[in-house]
């Protein structure tokens, strides 16, 4: 029985470490990771003696690391999954 997490190309003879669904897992991890990220750049202030309450937004605070921790969770989950055994 052949092991069917590793996908063979016959005619340039290499193996793919991983599947198409392990692949499409990646990319949206690391959509997510970098969307979070985006949204937690700014709400910085040019004076430093100016408050920019901006900084606080619950954007910030709440909506992007949450984002970052799925995106963490949903790349542990690609590398990991081994698809069904058929």
């Amino acid at each position: 029985m052949e092991d069917k997490s590793v996908v063979k190309d016959e005619k340039k003879g290499f193996e793919l470490a991983f599947g198409k669904v392990n692949y499409i897992l990646m990319a949206v991890g690391i959509v997510l990771l970098a969307l979070g990220y985006i949204l937690l750049t700014g709400g910085g202030s040019d004076d430093p003696n100016v408050f920019n309450p901006a900084m606080f937004d619950s954007r910030r605070l709440v909506v992007a690391p949450i984002l970052i921790v799925l995106g963490f969770v949903v790349e542990i989950v690609a590398i990991m999954y081994k698809g069904r055994k058929a």
